[in-house]
């Protein structure tokens, strides 16, 4: 194709999953069941943590906001998937493509730096708790919210905007259920090596190092929970920070794995993509509402009408 014949083609061309029709409705059904799901559980903790006055803590409102950031996740995927199966309408325009590409790095972003500041958190209730309500106060943890939502802002017009100057000249045909910046560089021919170069100072700010302070203050919570002389005192420590890790784990081994396989491995990487995109966001508020005996009994209150 023709960089001239480029420029009038403003569309791309999403090739979901490559099998049958009847496996397609079954895999169609699966994921919109875990989307409505996900939004349920999700939503059910965001009016928890709202509507009940035990959790107006810190961990709560990183809580509340990871809730948020899944429903984000799934929804700037999953509506465009099920319109392309059910009207097999299977093309994107350019803008269409980069917006949803924009707020998909933007949710996956904010979910990264979150996680990192939900570590941080459990850092400072357990290594300094003296001093958790003065470094955590509410006009605090505000302001390190709506930084989290810039910086991920930032990080995503960065790299969208560079995505959006490479030229597709090898295909159209993006092997992917949604505008992601891996399956529109294995179609890519220019404008390559200035993405790269974005995506690996994101990767290495918001993944490498995210990862690296994370385990680095995991390491020092272990220390301090294993000087605790109270059994139960050490079961609740743990139980808090399992969940954070146990969600932590799920989150980078699925987005790692994504990233690792080969392009030529097409229906591997759409399978981890749905993982990692519709199936964590879903299994999140799980994990914390089911280890969580706070979460359980303002459940419990909210269910009997009570706050």
């Amino acid at each position: 194709m023709t960089m001239e014949n480029q420029t009038f083609a403003k569309e791309f061309y999403i090739l979901p999953f490559s099998v049958s029709s009847d496996v397609i409705s079954t895999v169609i059904f699966m994921i919109f069941s875990i989307y409505l799901f996900g939004v349920f559980t999700n939503s059910m903790i965001i009016i928890l943590i709202h509507t009940s006055s035990q959790l107006q803590t810190p961990m709560y409102l990183f809580l509340c906001n990871l809730s948020i950031v899944d429903i984000c996740y799934t929804t700037v995927t999953v509506p465009k998937l099920l319109y392309i199966c059910i009207s097999e309408k299977n093309t994107i325009s350019y803008t269409e493509c980069f917006i949803q590409m924009y707020f998909y790095v933007l949710v996956g972003s904010t979910e990264n730096i979150l996680i990192l500041t939900m570590a941080f958190d459990r850092y400072v209730a357990i290594c300094d708790p003296l001093n958790y309500h003065n470094i955590l106060k509410k006009n605090n943890c505000i302001i390190l919210m709506a930084g989290i939502w810039i910086l991920g802002s930032v990080n995503s017009f960065v790299l969208t905007r560079q995505a959006s100057k490479m030229n597709f000249c090898h295909s159209k045909t993006i092997h992917q259920f949604f505008c992601d910046g891996k399956a529109l560089i294995n179609i890519a021919c220019e404008g390559l090596e200035y993405f790269y170069a974005v995506i690996y100072i994101a990767l290495f700010i918001f993944g490498f190092c995210a990862v690296v302070y994370i385990l680095i203050s995991y390491v020092k919570i272990m220390k301090v929970i294993l000087q605790i002389k109270s059994k139960e005192g050490q079961k609740k420590a743990f139980s808090t920070c399992s969940s954070h890790l146990i969600v932590l784990a799920m989150y980078y081994t699925t987005g790692a794995s994504v990233y690792m396989i080969p392009k030529h491995l097409n229906i591997l990487e759409q399978v981890f993509t749905v993982f990692y995109t519709v199936v964590t966001p879903m299994v999140n508020p799980l994990i914390y509402s089911l280890r969580n005996n706070d979460v359980k009994r303002a459940l419990t209150r909210l269910l009997k009408g009570n706050k």
